[in-house]
């Protein structure tokens, strides 16, 4: 049986350290969970024929405005909304790619950023502030409890944050643009895309679940004299999905940390198998 190949997408940003991250987690998963590594192919993804093999995919953290204009010059921007909208195969994008994955960005001007979707949530691009003001923080992820017996460490989570982002919003999941979005000011919003088959369909879900928030931002900036609403209290939302579309504020791929890869390659996984099953083909 062929791999299951796991595409990253490689025109900027850090794109070598996921692909590392994924070796790294594909051999702690064969030795916790039996699945073979062998059953992984990790590729570099630059062309629509490179993406077009893959069954799941990273947009990686870098300039998402440099990647976004690379994919449009390579003729690659509408293929991975397809990826993304119309195939709904996995899609896991860290802060850059968390901003593409989003159906709507502020501070960005219009026309100066394009978005690939797939997220029903509006992002707040560098909402940390200048590179120079980047940090790490410890991180209580969940979701990583159903990894179970492939992973021993259930230490907290290294969030690395460089001009991060944060998903400022959810908003409502509808067919077609989010018309309300696009009435905002210095606001980009993704061009809407229907599922193409009952497969992709079922990949989609009608609510964005929160997997993850930075809590104590009020008493991190109370020295620094900032004054923050009581409602931020709760916490910077960092993690978020919906159905097969997984977004992260910060960069896992710039720890050696591979938990998270390795629960993401199980989701890649899960989604895999319903597709064969769709088809009534053998399970991996």
């Amino acid at each position: 049986m062929s791999a299951i190949i796991v595409g990253v997408l490689a025109l900027q940003g850090a794109f070598y350290e996921h692909l590392q991250l994924l070796k790294k987690a594909a051999a702690t998963l064969e030795q916790s969970k039996s699945i073979p590594a062998s059953q992984w192919e990790f590729i570099e993804v630059r062309t629509k024929e490179q993406l077009d093999r893959c069954e799941g995919l990273i947009l990686p953290g870098g300039e998402s405005t440099t990647i976004s204009l690379v994919a449009a010059s390579s003729n690659l921007l509408e293929p991975l909304r397809d990826f993304v909208k119309l195939d709904r195969k996995p899609v896991w994008g860290t802060c850059a790619g968390l901003i593409l994955l989003a159906e709507s960005a502020n501070r960005t001007k219009k026309g100066g950023q394009e978005l690939i979707g797939g997220l029903d949530v509006r992002v707040n691009r560098n909402h940390f502030g200048r590179q120079t003001e980047s940090f790490q923080a410890p991180l209580e992820l969940p979701f990583l409890e159903s990894l179970g017996s492939s992973s021993q460490d259930t230490s907290p989570f290294t969030g690395v944050f460089i001009r991060a982002p944060v998903v400022e919003k959810i908003l409502p999941n509808q067919e077609g643009v989010q018309t309300e979005e696009e009435k905002r000011e210095e606001t980009v919003v993704a061009p809407s895309r229907e599922a193409k088959d009952q497969v992709a369909k079922e990949a989609m879900e009608d609510h964005v679940e929160v997997l993850a928030k930075l809590p104590g931002r009020a008493a991190r900036l109370a020295t620094a004299g900032v004054d923050i609403p009581a409602e931020q209290e709760t916490g910077d939302i960092i993690a978020v999905r919906q159905g097969n579309v997984f977004g992260t504020s910060f960069h896992p791929e710039l720890t050696d940390d591979a938990r998270i890869h390795a629960w993401w390659l199980l989701q890649i996984q899960e989604a895999v198998n319903r597709r064969r099953d769709a088809k009534g083909l053998p399970l991996r």
